[in-house]
């Protein structure tokens, strides 16, 4: 975005502007994102989506609707996440559609942290974590209406979800380990698993570690987590869906200081059966995602091959779990 157009988003946030500049920020897959840097020291991010003709999957329209609705739902319970300063959703409107927020603190969570650093963090999150999972939506899915209307159930939720998702492997003509109708059909059989699933919660469900900024003090004390960023990806749904990511081609249940936290903060780990079930399902959907969005983002052919060689054993393997 023109540095006039981003004087005019920062004017619409009630933001007093002297002068401005603007840096684009990496890691980002779909939007585009900028940080805003004022003269006074003030810092904001700044999302803008891709034009309406660049493809991408199905619920990816519209994301910045769902990240603008996580960043609210998550401030209600104190969780550290940016605030929506400005947005519109309106392609049409005089700087199209955008999301204003401010920076939170901190940087990448990196492999710099000591054995105690990283354990303590982990606890910290899990307590975060629980509190955003006390959230409860008005229904179940995207709020960004991306699949259409909320659900008044999760089963018919999720159904819609993981069904669009394969609808994009066959537009996109993504390779994927096992028949898609298998993958279908494999997935469906364990749909009864989600009917244990009653209150939509807020999950965010992209919380791996290049979503979470850690906060390192100067004085006394260890690191801190300065927000929880990137929500566009957030439903309301099953809270257990949240440590797939959280544990990314990992297994949660080897987690045992996240747990520790979220079980602190009130959160339920119940690893049931059915309980696993949903897991292996929310692994597969998540693991789909990850082979079929390679295909529009044109993500090159070292990505390609760590995806069959990294996730493509971790979805044949979810796949096996709810066979058995």
């Amino acid at each position: 975005m023109g540095e006039g157009l981003v004087r005019w988003v920062l004017g619409v946030g009630g933001v007093s502007v002297g002068g401005v500049s603007c840096r684009a920020l990496s890691g980002g897959t779909y939007n585009t994102v900028e940080e805003v840097l004022l003269d006074d020291g003030s810092r904001y991010v700044l999302k803008t989506p891709p034009p309406e003709t660049v493809p991408g999957l199905r619920h990816e329209r519209d994301l910045l609707v769902s990240e603008a609705e996580f960043y609210r739902a998550a401030a209600t319970v104190g969780v550290p996440v940016p605030r929506v300063v400005a947005a519109s959703f309106d392609a049409a409107g005089p700087a199209g559609r955008y999301l204003l927020m401010t920076a939170c603190p901190g940087d990448t969570w990196d492999d710099t942290l000591t054995a105690d650093e990283q354990g303590a963090l982990r606890a910290l999150l899990g307590r975060h974590v629980a509190r955003l999972h006390r959230v409860t939506g008005p229904a179940f899915g995207y709020p960004s209406g991306a699949l259409g209307p909320l659900s008044p159930d999760w089963r018919s939720a999720f159904a819609g979800m993981y069904a669009a998702v394969l609808d994009d492997a066959r537009r996109y003509g993504a390779w994927l380990p096992r028949p898609l109708d298998e993958v279908a059909r494999t997935a469906a059989s364990a749909y009864d698993a989600l009917d244990e699933v009653t209150v939509p919660r807020l999950v965010h469900f992209d919380l791996w570690r290049g979503n979470i900024l850690v906060e390192r003090p100067a004085g006394p004390g260890g690191p801190g987590i300065g927000g929880l960023i990137d929500g566009e990806r957030m439903f309301w749904g099953d809270p257990l869906a949240d440590f797939v990511s959280l544990a990314l081609l990992d297994d949660i249940e080897k987690d045992h200081d996240f747990l520790a936290g979220y079980q602190e903060a009130g959160g339920r780990a119940e690893f049931t059966r059915p309980a696993r079930r949903r897991l292996a399902l929310y692994r597969s959907y998540l693991c789909l995602i990850m082979l079929v969005e390679t295909v529009p983002r044109e993500m090159g052919e070292e990505h390609d091959t760590w995806l069959r060689d990294a996730v493509a054993p971790k979805l044949l393997a979810a796949l096996d779990e709810l066979a058995r």
